[in-house]
C-alpha cells in the first residue's frame, strides 16, 4: 500500500490530487470488477478521504461490514496489500472503509430516509458497478437491477448536486449495430424508440410496456415454467429492439435512465468490453470465476467442445480488469476536477490493438498442445482434438444433424474432431454443451463491429504521463501471445478453477473391489 506523501511522482498525479481527501461509493464490491476497482483505490490512491461500500447482508452476514470482512477482505485480490504493507491495509479498512448494508434494487438502497440523506452528503462520487451479468436473465430481475435501481443513484446526485457519478456498462450496448462503435450514445438497432433533443433516448413508456407484459407472465404461469417464460421474454424484446440479449439490452435501458435523470450533472458512462484476467494488477492473471470467453476454454480443455460458430477473422474484444479499473478511477478523477457534463468512455482493445478470434483460439490450442501439463486444474489431459470456429449456418447444420441417427452424420463429425471414444452418448452429450454455449456465447464470436477508445485514450493523454504509468489504460501495451498464453491461462489456473481431488490409484480401487 503507497505511503501517503507529498513526494514529486503523487504531486504531479492529476488523479491523486483529485482524489485527495474525497469519499467514494463503490457499489457491486462482491463481484470482480468491483474488488479489483477498490483494491486499486486502497493501493495507489494513499490520500482518498474514505470508501465506503454498499452491500448487501445475506444468510451468513445480516450487515455490510460482517459480509466485508468475512466475504470480500479474504478475497485474494488483496494479496498484495497484505503483503507489501499488512499492517497499513488493516488499519485503512478500520479507520477508512465505511461500510452501508442495503440493497441497490430497493428504494432509496433500503435505507431510512435520513441515513440515505447522510449518504449522499458524506460522498463526492459513487461508482456503479453493480449489475447482473447473466446474458439471459429473467427480464423483471435485469430490469431491476441494470436499469430501474438506477433511479437510486439518480436520487443520490438529487440530494447532492455536486456528486459525481460513474456508471460502469459495456461496449455491448451497441447491440446488432456494426462498424466502428465510438464513444457515443449507441442508437436501437432495431424498432424505433423517440429519441430527445438531448440525445438519449426516451425509455419510461418502454418500460411501463415491460413491466405490464412481465406481469400478464407473472399472472399465468409459476414455477420453473415462469422462470423460461421470462428469459424467453427477454431475449424476445431485446431481439425486437436491436440487442441479442437481455444483459446488453437493460445496460442500455440503464444508460439511458441516467442520461435523463442526471442531465447537466457529473455523469460518466464508462464502457468496458469483454474483461479477463488482470494484466499487471493487483497479480497477472488475477481473475475471480469464469467468464465470457472461459466458458468456452474451460469446456474446450475439458473436450466437451470442439467446435464453435464464430468469424476467425472477426475481432473478439477483450480487455484486462486492471485496464477497466484504471479507466473507472481516470474518469471519476477527470469529473471531480471539471465542469460537470455527460461523457463516455470505452474501455476496450479491438481498435487500438485487435486480436481475431482465429488469433485467440491458436492461442488457446498452442499453449494446450505444448504445455497443458502446467495447468494441472484446467486441463485434465492434453486435447487431442482442434478447436474449428466455422460459420453459423455450417455449425447449425452440424447440430441438427446429430439428431438424425447418428450413424447417417458420422463421417462428418469426424472430420471436424467431435467423434471420441465414448460413442454416441458423449457425442450427444457433448453437442448439448456445444448447443448451450453457442446460444449464449455465439454472438460475440462472430463480431462485425469494432469499438472505438479514442476518447479514453485523449483522457489518459490529458492527465499526463504520471497517470499514465500509475493507470494505464491503453491495450497497446498487451502482447496477446504472452497475456493469452501464460498469463490468462495460468491465471485461470490458479484463481478461478478448485484443484482437483486426489485420485486413488487404481490398485487401490481394485484390491478395495477384491475384498
Amino acid at each position: 500500500m503507497a505511503k501517503q506523501t507529498e513526494g514529486a511522482g503523487v504531486s504531479s498525479s492529476k488523479v491523486l490530487e483529485q482524489l485527495r481527501g474525497k469519499h467514494v461509493l463503490v457499489t457491486g464490491t462482491t463481484g470482480f470488477l468491483g474488488k479489483v476497482v477498490l483494491e486499486k483505490l486502497i493501493r495507489a490512491v494513499p490520500d482518498i478521504g474514505g470508501i465506503h461500500l454498499l452491500i448487501r447482508g445475506n444468510k451468513r452476514h445480516s450487515d455490510a461490514r460482517g459480509r466485508f470482512l468475512n466475504e470480500i477482505a479474504t478475497s485474494s485480490v488483496f494479496d498484495r496489500l497484505r503483503q507489501e504493507n499488512g499492517e497499513a491495509f488493516e488499519t485503512f479498512l478500520e479507520e477508512r472503509l465505511h461500510c452501508v448494508t442495503g440493497e441497490v434494487t430497493q428504494p432509496d438502497f433500503g435505507l431510512q430516509p435520513d441515513a440515505f440523506r447522510k449518504l449522499a452528503g458524506d460522498i463526492d462520487a459513487v461508482i456503479n458497478s453493480a449489475a447482473s451479468v447473466n446474458f439471459r436473465e429473467e427480464l423483471d430481475k435485469a430490469l431491476s437491477i441494470n436499469t430501474q435501481c438506477l433511479q437510486n443513484i439518480a436520487r443520490l446526485a438529487h440530494q447532492n448536486p455536486t456528486l459525481v457519478v460513474v456508471q460502469v456498462s459495456t461496449c455491448y450496448v451497441n447491440g446488432m449495430n456494426s462498424g466502428q462503435i465510438t464513444e457515443s450514445v449507441i442508437k436501437p438497432a432495431g424498432e424505433d424508440i423517440p429519441r430527445s433533443p438531448s440525445g438519449f433516448y426516451e425509455i419510461e413508456e418502454l418500460i411501463r410496456v415491460l413491466n405490464d407484459i412481465i406481469a400478464d407472465v407473472r399472472s399465468r404461469y409459476s414455477g420453473k415454467i415462469l422462470q423460461r417464460k421470462l428469459v424467453d421474454l427477454g431475449i424476445r424484446e431485446a431481439n425486437r429492439y436491436g440487442w441479442s440479449d437481455t444483459y446488453t439490452f437493460t445496460k442500455w435501458l440503464g444508460e439511458q435512465l441516467l442520461m435523463k435523470a442526471l442531465e447537466g450533472r457529473a455523469l460518466t458512462i464508462l464502457r468496458p468490453s469483454i474483461i479477463e484476467s488482470a494484466l499487471e494488477e493487483p497479480a497477472p492473471g488475477w481473475i475471480e470465476g469464469v467468464k465470457v470467453a472461459d466458458a468456452i476454454i474451460l469446456a474446450y480443455a475439458r473436450e466437451k467442445v470442439t467446435l464453435f460458430p464464430g468469424k476467425r477473422s472477426g475481432i473478439i474484444d477483450v480487455i484486462p480488469v486492471d485496464l477497466v479499473a484504471n479507466s473507472i478511477i481516470l474518469a471519476a478523477a477527470e469529473a471531480l476536477g471539471e465542469p460537470p457534463r455527460p461523457r463516455i468512455y470505452q474501455c476496450c482493445s479491438g481498435s487500438s490493438n485487435p486480436v481475431s478470434l482465429g488469433d485467440f483460439i491458436d492461442h488457446l490450442m498452442a499453449e494446450a498442445k505444448t504445455n497443458y501439463a502446467a495447468y494441472e486444474n484446467l486441463f485434465y489431459r492434453r486435447p487431442v482434438k482442434p478447436f474449428i470456429a466455422v460459420n453459423r449456418s455450417l455449425f447449425d447444420a452440424l447440430v441438427s444433424g446429430a439428431r438424425i441417427p447418428l450413424s447417417l452424420t458420422r463421417s462428418m463429425m469426424r472430420l471436424v474432431g467431435m467423434l471420441g471414444q465414448g460413442g454416441e452418448l458423449k457425442i450427444l452429450q457433448n453437442l448439448d454443451t456445444t448447443r448451450s454455449l453457442a446460444t449464449v456465447f455465439g454472438f460475440y464470436t462472430a463480431p462485425d463491429y469494432i469499438f472505438r477508445n479514442d476518447d479514453l485514450l485523449a483522457l489518459a493523454s490529458r492527465m499526463g504521463e504520471v497517470d499514465k504509468a500509475l493507470f494505464p489504460v491503453d491495450a497497446r501495451q498487451i502482447d496477446w501471445a504472452v497475456y493469452l498464453r501464460k498469463i490468462h491461462l495460468a491465471g485461470l489456473n490458479r484463481y478461478a478453477l478448485k484443484a482437483r481431488k486426489a485420485q486413488r490409484p487404481r490398485t487401490s480401487r481394485i484390491r478395495k473391489q477384491a475384498a
